[in-house]
């Protein structure tokens, strides 16, 4: 038997009984975990250091356990649910559990890949438990679509938690590490156990905290240029910078002079290199004219 669910947040029963009231089964297609203990939302909001100011946009709701969590401390709160069912119910469940609340609720029915704008103030914090399947794209482009939000925390899988919050020189440094460190200083905040979830996954769980930097990083390239240079390097690699970069400049000698002039080692690897020094070979490429289109990671070969 499960434990009462303090105050108004959902617990184990409360989420099965909502769940066949809609005729939902979390689907493997749409990374759909929904967590059943209320303790563990408690502590996300307060990982993510929630304020009563804060505006925070929440990716993925399902049913609304961390929903109900959020709506507890911040000041507004939406939501950007892609699933039709679980779109549909979701105000009604904010109504019946914290109606003092409701008007302070606003959902998005939308996938949040193609999210350009939301309701209400600026968003200032995203907190989420995001599907394992398209968490990175979905954190990338909330964090490039709102440069509003300040603080992000996010429940990943615990090997996507590694890679984000990588840093240089570790064995899973990676294109994701590079990219969100573009926008922020990002760091492991815990791991969560499988049983907090229905169903409970094959694989365990970690918290993201990104805190986005005070100032962009300093550049006179785009952001498309300086992660085409990153997705070309990761592209391959076992190679050294001057091989693994040789079809983005053009060539092995074009990609070792921008390599020189940004002060990199053409022997270099990917992996060992901070946002800022790929930052600087976009940069060299561009100011000898011979910046490449940014291209994806694909043709990066």
């Amino acid at each position: 038997m499960s434990s009462p669910t303090p105050d108004s947040l959902l617990g184990p029963a409360d989420i099965r009984e909502l769940a066949a009231a809609l005729g939902v089964r979390p689907t493997k297609q749409r990374g759909q975990n929904f967590v059943i203990d209320a303790n563990t939302v408690r502590r996300i909001v307060r990982t993510a250091e929630v304020r009563p100011d804060d505006v925070v946009v929440e990716v993925g709701p399902g049913l609304g356990s961390l929903t109900l969590a959020l709506l507890e401390t911040a000041d507004r709160v939406t939501a950007v649910e892609i699933d039709d069912v679980l779109a549909a119910a979701l105000p009604a469940t904010i109504a019946a559990r914290m109606p003092d609340r409701a008007d302070r609720f606003a959902l998005v029915h939308s996938d949040a890949m193609h999210v350009t704008e939301l309701p209400g103030p600026a968003p200032t914090a995203l907190v989420a438990n995001l599907p394992y399947n398209v968490a990175v794209p979905v954190l990338l482009h909330m964090l490039d679509t709102f440069p509003s939000i300040e603080r992000t925390l996010v429940m990943v899988q615990a090997e996507v938690a590694d890679r984000l919050a990588a840093a240089p020189g570790n064995k899973v440094y990676g294109v994701p590490s590079v990219k969100a460190n573009w926008y922020a200083d990002v760091k492991r905040a815990g791991a969560i156990g499988r049983n907090v979830f229905w169903p409970a996954p094959n694989v365990d769980s970690g918290l993201v905290s990104l805190v986005r930097r005070a100032e962009p990083i300093k550049t006179t390239a785009s952001k498309a240029e300086v992660f085409a240079v990153v997705d070309a390097a990761f592209a391959q690699r076992r190679k050294t910078l001057r091989a693994a970069l040789a079809g983005w400049a053009g060539s092995a000698a074009a990609a070792e002079a921008a390599l020189v002039a940004a002060g990199v080692s053409p022997q270099a690897r990917g992996e060992s290199l901070t946002v800022e020094e790929f930052a600087r070979i976009a940069e060299a490429a561009s100011s000898r004219g011979a910046a490449p289109a940014p291209r994806n990671q694909e043709s990066g070969k």
